[in-house]
C-alpha cells in the first residue's frame, strides 16, 4: 500500500481518480455526475453479472447531460474514463471513495473496514447518508479523521445540492479538500459545522411533510390542496431564495408576529402520520408501483418521470441565472451553462 507521504507528492494529479461503492440509482447518477467532472471513476460491486446493464444506465445520463450542455465531451469519450470491478484493491490508487449503499451501519462499517486495508491513509471515504451519524461510522476507523459525509440529492448529476457533514473526528483537511472540489462537480454545497440526524434539508422538508400529512388527517383539505398550494407560493420563491433570504425580501417583522400565534397549532406529534402509514401498509410506494398519494397508470408514471428529468434540467438553468450574482449583475450575467 502507498504511504500516506508518496500519496500527497501526487495528489493534484491523482485526485483525478476516485470510485463509488454501490451502484444503485444513486450511484449511478453520483458516477455519471464525477465522470462529467473529469474524474477517472471506479465502480466498485460485488456482483458484476447483476450491474451489468450499469455502464449502458452511466452512459444514458452523460448523454442526457450533453444534449443538455452540461458536458462537451461526448458520452463515449466520457465511458473511457468509467471501469467496474468487484475487487476492492482496485481502489488503492483512488484519492475519494464515496460510499453510496443501503442505510445499514454495520454494513458501511464493514465496506470502510476493508477499504481501509487497501487506500492511503490520505484518501477521503465519503459516505451518502442521510440518517446515520457519521461519528457512528468513524467509530472503530483507523484513520477517522478521513470519514466525512456527502449528502447528495438525486438526480446527483443536475442538482445543485450538496451538504458536507464531517463527523466528531473529521480533519479540517479533509474537509476543505471537498469543499473545494465540490463547485468542480457542479455543486454549490453547504457545510455543517457540527453533525445533526437529518442534517439541514431534510429537517426542514420533514417538518413541512409532517404538517402536510397533519392538514389532510384533520380534515382541513385535500392531498391535491396541499400540493396546490405549495407548488404556487413556496415553489414559486425558494428556487431563487432560502427561507431567510426571503423574510428579508418580504419583511421579517411579519414572520415574527405570525410566528408568535401559528406555532403553537403546528403539528410537533413524533407519530408516523395516519396518512402516511396507510399509504405505506397498503403497499404503495409511489410511482414505482404506481399508488402513493395519487394513482398512476404505466404511461402516467413514465410520464411524470420524464417530466421530472425536464423540470431538473430546466431549473438547473433558471437558477443558474442568478447563482452567486450580485442582483445588480443578474440581468446581464450570461447563462453560466
Amino acid at each position: 500500500m502507498q504511504t500516506e507521504k508518496d500519496f500527497k507528492m501526487d495528489l493534484n494529479i491523482r485526485e483525478r481518480d476516485v470510485a463509488v461503492v454501490g451502484l444503485g440509482l444513486m450511484g449511478r447518477s453520483i458516477a455519471a455526475c464525477l465522470l462529467a467532472a473529469g474524474h477517472r471513476v471506479i465502480g466498485l460491486t460485488n456482483d458484476l453479472a447483476a450491474n451489468k446493464q450499469t455502464p449502458r444506465r452511466v452512459r444514458a445520463l452523460l448523454t442526457e447531460m450533453r444534449c443538455q450542455r452540461l458536458v462537451s465531451q461526448s458520452a463515449s469519450a466520457l465511458m473511457e474514463q468509467f471501469q467496474m470491478s468487484a475487487q476492492i484493491s482496485d481502489l488503492s490508487q483512488c484519492a475519494i471513495v464515496f460510499e453510496s449503499v443501503t442505510e445499514d451501519v454495520e454494513l458501511k462499517r464493514e465496506i470502510f473496514r476493508n477499504l481501509e486495508q487497501v487506500v492511503s491513509s490520505a484518501t477521503i471515504i465519503a459516505t451518502n447518508t442521510s440518517a446515520i451519524p457519521v461519528t457512528v461510522l468513524q467509530q472503530g476507523a483507523t484513520h477517522p479523521q478521513r470519514i466525512i459525509g456527502i449528502h447528495w440529492d438525486e438526480p446527483a448529476h443536475i442538482t445543485r445540492f450538496m451538504e458536507i457533514v464531517p463527523g466528531k473526528d473529521t480533519g479540517a483537511e479533509y474537509i476543505e479538500r471537498i469543499v473545494h472540489l465540490a463547485p468542480s462537480w457542479g455543486k454549490d454545497p453547504s457545510l455543517l459545522k457540527r453533525e445533526i440526524r437529518g442534517f439541514i434539508t431534510n429537517r426542514i422538508s420533514y417538518a413541512m411533510f409532517r404538517e402536510a400529512c397533519h392538514l389532510v388527517d384533520a380534515g382541513i383539505c385535500t392531498v391535491e390542496d396541499v400540493d396546490r398550494s405549495l407548488r404556487n407560493d413556496v415553489g414559486w420563491w425558494i428556487p431563487f431564495a432560502g427561507p431567510f433570504r426571503y423574510m428579508d425580501l418580504m419583511g421579517v417583522e411579519g414572520y415574527f408576529r405570525v410566528m408568535k400565534d401559528l406555532l403553537p397549532d403546528l403539528s410537533t406529534s413524533p407519530e408516523i402520520p395516519p396518512l402516511m402509514r396507510k399509504v405505506v401498509e397498503s403497499g404503495a410506494h409511489g410511482i414505482s408501483t404506481g399508488n402513493g398519494f395519487y394513482h398512476y397508470t404505466k404511461e402516467e408514471a413514465k410520464r411524470w418521470e420524464e417530466l421530472f428529468t425536464k423540470f431538473n434540467y430546466d431549473i438547473r438553468k433558471l437558477t443558474a441565472k442568478y447563482w452567486d450574482l450580485n442582483p445588480v449583475d443578474a440581468e446581464n450575467e450570461p447563462d453560466k451553462e
